[in-house]
């Protein structure tokens, strides 16, 4: 099949490291074109993939007739701007979560997506790690019985990097944007509900940027409870508790970096089923489900509809946190 040619817009350490290579290794994708003013970057991305062409701007990039399809991995506070910019110039987006920052941002990417007849998404990389398909299956079959509680945790420590875009409040930095996030969307993944209320959001600030967050809500059908924090040691797992059993995910976030992936279905107190992942990459599996969706085969897991809803999850968040 004819590969898809992929752009990246910026030579970001995250696109080098992990979407960079992801996009490369994918079938059916080819990483095409860069763009940086950096030679330096540059010949990072060209040890894994020689052929790449380099653009000196974001716009040159945009401006390729060869370039089918736009990663954008920039600072928080770029992301709508550039995904509209993408968007127009008739790309398909993948664009770094939180691709908005607030629910009416999302308003306005998906009238911009179905005004261009183009496919846009958040790059919410988890949905498409199969350990998120098994639980929401388990959960749909009523594995765990009656849902009564979820909690969720992801944390690590970047204290000592104070000018890494996450500690910085113009770039729109903070813990929930940044992991909070994955907390919620797995929630509602899972589960497919949204909350009916935040009752209770602990928000602590340096340099006006959230560092540490602990969040209450009631759901139609069960109660949540998390914490994110970039100042606590490398923790994250997500347990779905019910009255006839308990699903947990033990390495949920970030697969292969943090630990494997493993699934573990505890019933009746006795019996255990365990179930692990430990050769898949989530990011190949995002850029190749991308393709199957502009192929016609397949529907993408994680429309811009579902990236909102997370969003307004983390709006209520905000607003609570202010209140309190």
């Amino acid at each position: 099949m004819t590969p898809i040619r992929w752009g990246i817009l910026g030579a970001a350490d995250f696109a080098r490291r992990f979407m960079g290579p992801a996009i490369h290794a994918a079938k059916g994708a080819e990483l095409y074109a860069l763009a940086t003013s950096s030679p330096a970057k540059a010949a990072h991305f060209a040890d894994f993939a020689p052929h790449v062409i380099v653009h000196d701007s974001y716009d040159a990039l945009l401006a390729d007739p060869a370039v089918d399809a736009v990663y954008i991995p920039l600072p928080n506070h770029l992301h709508v701007d550039w995904s509209l910019k993408a968007l127009a110039a008739g790309k398909h987006v993948l664009c770094e979560k939180p691709m908005g920052l607030a629910a009416a941002d999302y308003d306005r990417l998906i009238a911009a997506r179905d005004a261009a007849g183009l496919l846009a998404a958040e790059a919410f990389m988890i949905v498409h790690h199969p350990q998120f398909a098994r639980a929401r299956a388990l959960y749909a079959q009523g594995a765990i019985g009656k849902l009564m509680y979820v909690d969720a945790t992801f944390t690590y420590n970047n204290a000592d990097d104070v000018t890494n875009i996450r500690n910085r409040p113009e770039t729109a930095g903070g813990a929930l944007r940044d992991i909070g996030v994955y907390t919620f969307g797995a929630a509602r993944f899972v589960t497919g509900q949204e909350p009916d209320a935040i009752t209770y959001a602990d928000l602590r600030l340096e340099n006006d940027v959230d560092v540490f967050a602990q969040i209450a809500a009631r759901f139609p059908d069960f109660t949540y409870s998390a914490i994110v924090s970039m100042r606590m040691h490398p923790r994250q797992q997500i347990t779905f508790h019910g009255d006839k059993g308990i699903l947990r995910l033990t390495c949920p976030f970030n697969a292969n970096v943090f630990d494997m992936a493993q699934l573990t279905l505890e019933t009746d107190g006795t019996s255990t089923i365990s179930e692990r992942w430990p050769g898949v990459n989530h990011y190949i599996v995002q850029v190749e489900n991308f393709g199957h969706t502009l192929r016609g085969t397949a529907r993408y897991p994680c429309a811009l509809e579902f990236s909102r809803g997370t969003q307004a999850m983390m709006d209520m968040v905000f607003a609570a946190g202010a209140r309190r």
